[in-house]
């Protein structure tokens, strides 16, 4: 059996930076395989500590969470993980009914990569909050960084599985369905 050759980290890096422009390209960066979907998932570790940043800040301009920081962060914990794989099984059957199975690995490692600029994003703003930004402000911008994420969204399912913008739309929607479904339970384990 030949040695595994992954995709690296860099070209996932760059695919996203890609991405995030608009620049289409970025498919280029990532192959078509089983193998360069998997390794994508690296992108959960990688966004990771910007997630954990992401909750401090909520609970710090929010107020702790009633059971304690550390069983909050762990049932927040548990959500990141079901929203990683729960988006990249309920996304493969989204795309076998728009006959973009085929496709599939490669559009799971597109998005699982650009979830770094999603992350790097939310955090650079709204790290500022934390700092004592007024709330109208830090919503203004947290609004801004959603529907950018939306947008990246959007256009990564587009571009990678070649799909109409109306269909990209409900690739989307699944993953804001999923996020809310997981935050909802995740946040009744955790006590948010």
């Amino acid at each position: 059996m030949p040695p595994l050759n992954p995709p690296s980290i860099t070209n996932g890096l760059a695919a996203a930076w890609l991405f995030a422009r608009g620049k289409g390209a970025g498919s280029l960066l990532i192959p078509a395989s089983m193998e360069s979907a998997r390794h994508s998932f690296l992108a959960a570790a990688i966004c990771l500590p910007l997630f954990i940043v992401l909750r401090l800040i909520a609970w710090w301009v929010q107020g702790a969470p009633p059971s304690g920081v550390f069983i909050a962060l762990a049932g927040e914990l548990v959500g990141y993980s079901l929203g990683w794989v729960g988006f990249a099984l309920a996304s493969k059957i989204l795309a076998e009914q728009a006959k973009r199975a085929e496709q599939w690995p490669q559009f799971i490692a597109a998005w699982n990569w650009s979830n770094i600029v999603q992350y790097l994003l939310l955090v650079v703003l709204l790290a500022p909050a934390a700092l004592g930004m007024p709330p109208w402000l830090g919503n203004a911008l947290g609004l801004i960084a959603v529907g950018y994420a939306m947008w990246l969204e959007w256009f990564v399912t587009r571009t990678v599985l070649g799909v109409q913008g109306a269909t990209a739309v409900m690739f989307v929607l699944l993953d804001l369905a999923l996020g809310l479904f997981i935050g909802g339970i995740t946040g009744r384990i955790s006590g948010t």
